[in-house]
């Protein structure tokens, strides 16, 4: 993919500038959501199945997520790289932008404000771990649960 210009911006907008794709690695980060119909079915904002395929082919061709390689009958598992994986800080910057200047609802701020919290240590290890499960790191010794099982643990009502 060429860039329209030399600006770093405008490259990284040109990936991640609409609002799906942002969504669709949102659910692919912190919702572990790695399956067409899981992207599909788990979509708050109610994706369309054309507009979930185009998304996942522009952020495969992106090099933002791979596509595993599905036997006759099987569903294709989509994984992080990690470009995606860097995705993180800037999820977390417009997550922590729209908890100070947009309305949100109290039950869906819980995710974010852990994050926050956390600061970013708790970002590199949220990053570690996704490369654990979606690059095949080794995992980093760790006390208490790990950043995933908090943060689902804060998604539950």
């Amino acid at each position: 993919m060429e860039p329209r210009s030399g600006c770093p911006i405008s490259a990284a907008v040109e990936v991640l500038g609409d609002r799906w794709s942002l969504l669709v690695l949102r659910d692919v980060v912190f919702a572990d959501r790695r399956y067409f119909r899981a992207l599909l079915t788990g979509s708050s904002e109610g994706i369309a199945t054309n507009i979930l395929a185009d998304r996942l082919v522009r952020l495969v061709e992106a090099g933002i997520l791979t596509r595993g390689t599905a036997a006759r009958g099987q569903r294709a598992r989509y994984s992080l790289t990690e470009a995606g994986i860097r995705t993180v800080p800037v999820l977390c910057a417009l997550g922590d932008w729209g908890l100070d200047w947009r309305p949100d609802s109290t039950e869906l701020r819980a995710r974010h404000e852990l994050l926050r919290d956390g600061g970013p240590a708790f970002v590199e290890e949220l990053m570690d771990e996704l490369r654990v499960h979606h690059l095949d790191a080794p995992p980093k010794p760790r006390d208490g649960p790990s950043p995933l099982e908090r943060l689902r643990a804060a998604d539950q009502p």
